[in-house]
């Protein structure tokens, strides 16, 4: 039998499951239910993957249950692309639904019986009062509320005009539904806040059938309690709201009353993870689209390479608490560095090709050599790589007359070449224009694995074979803002920075590399990680960068501190 206590956890102990800790022991509750209940209006951000995690990893841990729950309450800004893009995004997280998929749309008919019973019981009451007069009267944090002049309508009157709104008699906008609370409370959610709208919109779930509907704070606490929900885990924002959550169930005749209980949300530096500005992006054509590379969306994220399994370890390391922060962008990409490195196999592309002729090597040989696919861990096994007298070099690894700091090529110095022999420049061609297109280098036959002579070098670059070299695309991707808080600025879009993608159209790679797995991330040694991306390719293979080798943006976030 398996030591439970043995099984690594989905999420680290917390405040939230202390109290399941004691709800469980109390008896109040004999298993776990939480949801996750994403509204279909754009795509699935960095910060949601802290909630998918939470949600149905503490469901995991419990051996219980987490819904999938649409809110679709809102048909104009709702489509079916966006619940698609929503369920792709939690089971390429790990995470799965089973038969737990549900839409707030399915319980309009209980909602509509709910905001009657509150008619009834004199609890609601419907308000001619334009929106922006709602608004007015409703006061702030340093003015009272003012009472609607309809708010004391007749429970018969009410009931009437509800059931006028629902079946279409009132134009968009000139009546709803509102709840009777306290105008006078301090908590500006409980002054009497609206529970039904008109509106003639299709909906993506129920079609024509509703013209009206209700709103988020009405909608939620009641599908919870339908479903059976036990924890009702949420973002701080609805910390306010709770007492509205609360009010809601304590009025109408339900026997569940879920606990709504509130975390910090994931808020990460040089991002944005507002859905409305990350729809201005695209709309903006800042990016090519909710997958774009440089967004925060995990779609973005998959796109670009990140690892599920390192999204969720970076999760699982931020922790759950109630303290607002903000977490350092290198963390997330220490922590996809860090599984990368244990994960991906290496090869050697080369970026900004530069020639290299081997003029001692036979010009018709081409030797196979044997490279380890992972330096530190044997189960990866080895691959061969051809290698002949022509090869391509990174620019970068030849400095004319380079002093003795640098350890790579220059005239009458020798290198490694990796998995190969010594080489040793002893001459520059250059163009008419004095720019450096090819070396002329030799080597030494017998430095394979090591010389007779037991000399040593300091430098080892990377190389491809010129004949076997397959063309590709590299995309170099990096922050797309170059302002820590981009949200705290005027215009977040001034933050957006210039050099956050850069193509280079010329890069090499080993042969038969391309052609394997799309979805392996691949080392390419002493450049960076790199996935494959055939989201627009065209006639060649396209590699994003996922992350570089080090982190080059800490001196900058040490700066905004």
């Amino acid at each position: 039998m398996t030591d439970k206590t043995t099984i690594e956890k989905n999420v680290v102990g917390n405040f939230i499951t202390h109290i399941i800790d004691e709800d469980l022991a109390s008896k109040k509750h004999s298993n776990v239910v939480t949801r996750f209940p994403p509204e279909p209006n754009g795509y699935l951000h960095i910060g949601h993957a802290k909630s998918i995690c939470l949600n149905f990893g503490v469901a995991a841990d419990y051996q219980g249950i987490c819904h999938l729950r649409f809110d679709d309450t809102n048909p104009e800004k709702e489509s079916d692309e966006y619940a698609q893009a929503i369920q792709r995004d939690i089971k390429w997280l790990g995470f799965d639904w089973g038969r737990n998929k549900f839409h707030a749309s399915d319980y309009f008919d209980h909602l509509y019986g709910f905001a009657e019973e509150l008619i009834e019981k004199g609890l609601a009451f419907v308000d001619d009062q334009s929106p922006e007069e709602i608004r007015e009267n409703r006061g702030d944090f340093n003015r009272p509320g003012v009472e609607s002049p309809y708010r004391e309508r007749s429970v018969e009157e009410n009931l009437t005009l509800f059931r006028g709104m629902k079946a279409g008699e009132f134009a968009d906008g000139s009546k709803v539904l509102r709840a009777k609370i306290d105008m006078q409370s301090g908590n500006i959610n409980m002054r009497d806040p609206v529970i039904y709208r008109i509106k003639r919109m299709h909906h993506i779930h129920t079609g024509d059938k509703w013209c009206i509907y209700p709103m988020y704070d009405f909608t939620h606490c009641i599908s919870d309690a339908l479903e059976g929900i036990t924890h009702s885990l949420c973002t701080l924002e609805f910390e306010d709201h709770r007492p509205l959550y609360d009010w809601v169930l304590d009025n109408i005749d339900i026997d569940c009353h879920p606990q709504q209980i509130e975390f910090s949300r994931l808020n990460v530096s040089f991002t944005v993870t507002s859905k409305r500005r990350l729809n201005q992006l695209v709309e903006q054509n800042i990016v090519d689209g909710w997958d774009d590379p440089r967004m925060s969306t995990i779609s973005g994220l998959r796109r670009r390479g990140y690892p599920p399994a390192a999204i969720r370890d970076f999760v699982k390391q931020v922790g759950v608490s109630k303290k607002e922060s903000v977490i350092s962008m290198t963390v997330l990409e220490d922590v996809i560095r860090h599984h990368l490195n244990q994960t991906s196999p290496r090869v050697m592309g080369v970026l900004d090709p530069l020639k290299v002729v081997i003029e001692n090597y036979p010009e018709d040989q081409v030797e196979m050599l044997t490279g380890a696919n992972h330096p530190q861990d044997e189960s990866f096994g080895s691959r061969e790589i051809p290698f002949s007298r022509e090869i391509y070099i990174e620019q970068a690894d030849y400095k004319a007359n380079a002093n003795r700091k640098f350890f790579r090529l220059t005239e009458g110095r020798e290198v490694r070449l990796r998995h190969a022999y010594y080489i040793t420049c002893r001459e520059a061609i250059k163009d008419e224009a004095g720019n450096v297109i090819e070396l002329r280098c030799t080597y030494d036959p017998e430095s394979r694995g090591g010389t007779a002579d037991g000399r040593k070098v300091k430098g080892t670059i990377h190389w491809i074979s010129a004949a076997h070299a397959e063309p590709i695309e590299v995309r170099l991707y990096d922050r797309l803002f170059n302002h820590p808080n981009p949200a705290s600025m005027d215009n977040f879009i001034d933050a957006v920075n210039p050099d956050s993608l850069r193509i280079l159209p010329n890069a090499l790679l080993e042969p038969g590399i391309a052609e394997q797995d799309a979805d392996v991330v691949y080392q390419f040694e002493r450049n960076a990680y790199f996935k494959r991306d055939k989201t627009h390719e065209k006639d060649k293979p396209v590699f994003n960068q996922v992350v570089t080798m080090r982190d080059s943006w800490a001196k900058v976030e040490q700066s905004a501190e």
